[in-house]
């Protein structure tokens, strides 16, 4: 006996639900797996400061779900250990960078941060979910708006994003307890150096796009002396603006 129209759609409709639900326990081990290889990588890095990272962050790795911040075709590698192209030339950061750079500001709950640089938002996301208030800048129109209604739509209440050059900061919520900055600059801007509140950490790439980046983190004392680490090589899209 053929299936009516109404079956047909029950049965699609369940299958779809079935598959979903495979999916997405599939982005859970991956998840799991990427905690996993994290952990080792920092291990044998020993750049680390502690050799260790915090499992504060590695926790939040294995919660945020980078595949919604990558686009649809990259979804089936978004708990690789590596860049991935989020359009308009940008890219969203290898995991292990961001756990690493996360790591380094010594995010806290009550802490308020800046990011520069906001792409697909996953680098916000993720320290959103160890700090009080998220403020993020992004320079191209396209990511900032996308970036804005997908952490919207998946629930970040404390993050703010903005259209701006992010070389000059966010002055009217700073001073910040750290700064994180996810594209290389020339030098360090300024600005940031002046919105960074005394005992804050920034991290920020430094180098041309085809020079070798240098990952710096920028401490502050409390008597307001800055104190400049070399951390590791990197590799980021160059900062953009005005300056």
């Amino acid at each position: 006996m053929p299936l009516n129209r109404s079956c047909y759609m029950v049965i699609c409709v369940v299958l779809l639900a079935a598959s979903a639900v495979a999916q997405e326990a599939t982005f859970t081990e991956n998840r799991a797996a990427l905690v996993r290889e994290l952990r080792a990588y920092a291990e044998r890095d020993s750049t680390l400061p502690g050799g260790a990272l915090d499992s504060r962050v590695l926790e939040v790795l294995g919660e945020v779900r980078r595949h919604e911040f990558v686009p649809d075709g990259q979804r089936a590698q978004a708990y690789k250990n590596h860049p991935l192209p989020i359009g308009h030339g940008q890219t969203i950061s290898q995991p292990y960078i961001v756990a690493l750079m996360t790591d380094l500001v010594k995010a806290e709950p009550e802490h308020v941060v800046l990011e520069v640089g906001t792409g697909s938002g996953y680098q916000a996301a993720v320290l959103a979910k160890l700090v009080k208030q998220v403020y993020s800048i992004e320079i191209i129109e396209p990511l900032a708006q996308e970036a804005a209604e997908r952490l919207e739509r998946l629930g970040y209440e404390n993050i703010e994003t903005k259209l701006g050059d992010g070389y000059f900061g966010w002055q009217e919520h700073g001073p910040f307890d750290a700064i994180v900055v996810t594209a290389a600059a020339s030098h360090v801007p300024p600005p940031l150096i002046q919105q960074l509140k005394p005992g804050g950490r920034m991290v920020i790439p430094v180098g041309g796009r085809f020079q070798i980046q240098s990952l710096l983190l920028i401490e502050k004392t409390l008597e307001e002396e800055i104190v400049t680490r070399q951390i590791t090589a990197v590799r980021f899209v160059p900062l953009t603006g005005g300056h």
